[in-house]
Parts: C-alpha cells; sequence; structure tokens
C-alpha cells in the first residue's frame, strides 16, 4: 500500500457507503437463484458423508443460478436437510451474481472478491473477508469483511484492525437524472383569479 494511501482519513468511507446502499438501483437480487441447484466442478473432490462435508480443488467453479464463484478450494457442508453453506478460498476468490431488472432498469450484476469467502444458502448471506472488495453497477466498496445480504441488497463494511490493513473505501458514481427515482408529481398553480 502506498504512503499516501495510508495518510487517508479512514471514516469519510462511512458516509460515502450509506449513499451506495441507498443508490437508487431498482433492483434486487436474482430471485429465481434460490429454486436452481447448487453444481461445483473442480480437478479434485473428497467428501465425508458421515459429517455432511464436500472439498472441492483446483479451478474450482460453484454455481446456483446466475451466481458464480471461482476459487481455488471450496469447503461445502449441509448443516440442515436440503441447505449447504460453503466456504471458499484462493488468491483471490471471485463470486458475481445478476440483479433482477426492475421499474425499467436494466439488470446489473453484483461482483466481488476477497481471499476468503463464505456462502450461506439459506440465508442468502454472503461474506468476504481479507482484502475484500464489492462492485455493483460502477460503485464499489472495499474493505477488510464486507456481508452481502442477497434477499435485501444490505452491505455492511469493515476496515482492518490495524493501520496497515487499511481502513473503508467507496467509491460512488453520479447518477444522471434518470437513474434517480421518481418522486411525487410537481403541485399545479393555483389559477388565476378571474377579473372583471
Amino acid at each position: 500500500m502506498s504512503p499516501d494511501r495510508r495518510r487517508r482519513p479512514r471514516h469519510f468511507a462511512t458516509a460515502a457507503l450509506g449513499l451506495l446502499l441507498l443508490a437508487p438501483l431498482a433492483a434486487s437480487a436474482e430471485k429465481a437463484d434460490q429454486a436452481k441447484p447448487l453444481q461445483i466442478e473442480a480437478n479434485r473432490m473428497s467428501a465425508d458423508d458421515a459429517r455432511k462435508v464436500a472439498t472441492f480443488e483446483g479451478d474450482v467453479v460453484l454455481t446456483k443460478g446466475t451466481i458464480e464463484m471461482t476459487a481455488a478450494r471450496i469447503v461445502v457442508t449441509e448443516p440442515e436437510a436440503g441447505s449447504h453453506q460453503a466456504t471458499a478460498t484462493g488468491a483471490p476468490v471471485r463470486f458475481r451474481q445478476r440483479l433482477d431488472a426492475k421499474e425499467g432498469k436494466a439488470a446489473v450484476w453484483v461482483e466481488g472478491e476477497a481471499l476468503r469467502i463464505d456462502y450461506d444458502e439459506s440465508s442468502e448471506r454472503i461474506e468476504l473477508f481479507d482484502k475484500a472488495r464489492v462492485t455493483r453497477d460502477g460503485d464499489e466498496v472495499i474493505g477488510d469483511y464486507i456481508l452481502y445480504d442477497q434477499r435485501t441488497e444490505f452491505f455492511s463494511v469493515r476496515g482492518g484492525k490495524n493501520a496497515s490493513s487499511g481502513g473503508v473505501r467507496a467509491i460512488i458514481q453520479p447518477k444522471t437524472v434518470s437513474d434517480r427515482p421518481a418522486g411525487p408529481a410537481p403541485a399545479k398553480p393555483a389559477p388565476a383569479p378571474a377579473t372583471r
């Protein structure tokens, strides 16, 4: 990390992140993804049926509908019937998911990367650990830890515990007037009084 970056204030992104979360994207995570099967491809796999744990290694690709995750290693567990959790590690792990198009807006992608990503199928939460970055429609947030809730499109971001690991950083792209949600229609002016 450059000395200039270390000197930047670390708390400015808290307010900027609020703007990112409220950005008028008018979209939510692809609803059909939850009903799709979890598919995994890898060079090697080992499974422990008694513990309900499967380990995939080497060029691992996990997909579930529009969700795609690539990693060096993914460990999948089944804590309850029909629900899976995955822990992916790599340098880095990458994921992406398409958001539903809504209110005339085109579908956009959420993309992220980190050294470790945890995915919980039942709660639809993705957690990114270490050198975490998430982008959406040109906006970007960077931190040591990012929680992304696919159901609500909620992001929570933390910086590192010490100065060398950095703080939180957000980049918010300007939105055009057409990107902003429509407000209430302006009130019609009162009719002019009649004159004689």
